[in-house]
């Protein structure tokens, strides 16, 4: 009898993963056109980068808000608070790579490299049977060692430090991505505004880890 109320609910669980997943590659495509608006317009008008105090009262605030909101519409409208105010600050950065030698190479193998990894790790994640799982822990303690360490190299100007926390935070990005997705899918995350946050700040990190480690070559040209 048990076995045959288990069959039962797992239709009915695939499905809700199904819908939490196509709900988050909506709300993460529609983010993601914003967060390129607000880069654009940031660009255009050559705004100034907030800073990283700014950067971070604003990011961990604008999530603590998407948290607290996650479960009603408010929380769309704070998606896209933070995911704009993310585009703002990646405007600047845009600009400081471009005007590099071969900073539009620079700009467009990043991007390109970003959304390549994104659909090849996405692909894997939905198709593998290998659980996942495991890699949870290692990916929360090794983001927090990166961050730590981020603000070791700006606070104290090592640029050898910042080249092996861009290439650390963009590995910890490309499992995280494997991970958040396979979590969907498995029906770990049921909530598609915490699961698109996840994905984008993901995708946000790889794209200026990229960017750092490919510009070593353009502003060597």
């Amino acid at each position: 009898m048990s076995d045959l109320i288990l069959q039962q609910r797992a239709p009915a669980r695939t499905l809700a993963s199904h819908r939490v997943l196509r709900n988050t590659y909506a709300l993460l495509a529609m983010t993601l056109l914003f967060s390129a608006v607000t880069a654009g317009t940031a660009l255009a008008l050559k705004l100034p980068h907030p800073g990283l105090i700014l950067t971070l009262v604003g990011y961990f605030g604008l999530l603590f808000l998407t948290m607290k909101t996650r479960d009603s519409g408010w929380g769309v409208l704070s998606v896209f608070g933070l995911t704009g105010f993310m585009g703002y600050t990646l405007g600047p950065i845009l600009a400081h790579y471009l005007a590099m030698p071969n900073g539009t190479q620079v700009v467009a193998t990043a991007f390109g490299a970003t959304g390549l990894a994104f659909v090849g790790l996405s692909a894997f994640a939905l198709t593998t049977k290998k659980d996942l799982s495991f890699m949870g822990g290692f990916l929360f303690v090794g983001a927090l060692v990166a961050f730590v360490l981020g603000l070791v190299a700006v606070f104290f100007q090592m640029p050898m430090l910042s080249l092996a926390v861009a290439g650390l935070f963009a590995m910890i990005s490309c499992g995280l991505i494997l991970f958040e997705t396979q979590n969907i899918v498995n029906g770990g995350e049921t909530n598609y505004i915490m699961a698109t946050v996840s994905l984008y700040v993901s995708l946000y990190n790889l794209l200026v880890s990229l960017l750092q480690l490919l510009g070593i070559g353009g502003s060597s040209d």
